[in-house]
């Protein structure tokens, strides 16, 4: 089966051609030219990969990246080649970061390493995080071999961050995530069930494992 990507780029030449070279190379492209036509297409398909451009009519690049954060491998496109600019989108939730003009080349190795790290992820069901232990298929948590009672939606938050430990979630990629909805609720809800599942981990001692980054989300340690 063809994986499938998401190329959202509003320069047309870019675009057309990145899209010709990767189909070439057996990947089915789907394509956008502005970030509310992206976040269209993302809403109606299931993409392996996404490409962003930064400099987007609509929609920013910079908004999409927040959304797409921690569901789906995205590589950003940009101009900007400032180590700042690389720092603050990796910090954000990129996955690689390649600038304008680039090599299809590149491009195509860049795309096939993250692809790769998802399909390695993706063999182990299971998600060890220090003593946790994370079982997608059957929703069952352990810690240092102690079942942990868990709703569904705070499982898939312990879930999301224990894939990715070193990356800091915003409320609203942990609420699109857990809830599977785009429509974001207040923040409350979000606080609520972190702090429910510090309590139902804080008898093992793992509770600290959740951190709270002020003005940002949640991260583990």
């Amino acid at each position: 089966m063809e994986q499938k990507i998401l190329i959202i780029e509003d320069d047309t030449n870019i675009n057309n051609m990145t899209a010709e070279y990767l189909g070439q190379n057996g990947y089915s492209c789907v394509q956008a030219f502005s970030g509310s036509e992206g976040m269209l297409r993302y809403g109606m398909e299931k993409f392996d990969l996404v490409l962003l451009d930064l400099m987007l009519p609509g929609i920013s690049g910079e908004e999409l990246l927040g959304r797409f954060a921690g569901k789906t491998p995205v590589i950003v496109l940009s101009a900007k080649n400032e180590l700042d600019s690389k720092v603050s989108l990796l910090s954000a939730g990129a996955d690689d970061y390649i600038c304008k003009p680039f090599e299809l080349r590149e491009l195509l190795v860049r795309i096939q390493v993250q692809l790769r790290r998802v399909s390695y992820s993706s063999e182990d069901s299971e998600i060890t995080y220090r003593e946790w232990k994370i079982n997608p298929d059957t929703q069952e948590m352990t810690v240092s071999g102690t079942p942990v009672e868990l709703t569904r939606h705070e499982f898939k938050i312990l879930e999301l961050m224990a894939r990715h430990p070193k990356r800091v979630f915003t409320k609203q990629v942990i609420y699109e995530y857990a809830w599977e909805d785009e429509c974001y609720i207040e923040d409350k809800t979000i606080n609520v069930h972190i702090s429910n599942i510090r309590s139902k981990l804080k008898e093992s001692g793992t509770d600290q494992y959740i951190q709270t980054v002020w003005g940002m989300g949640f991260k583990l340690s």
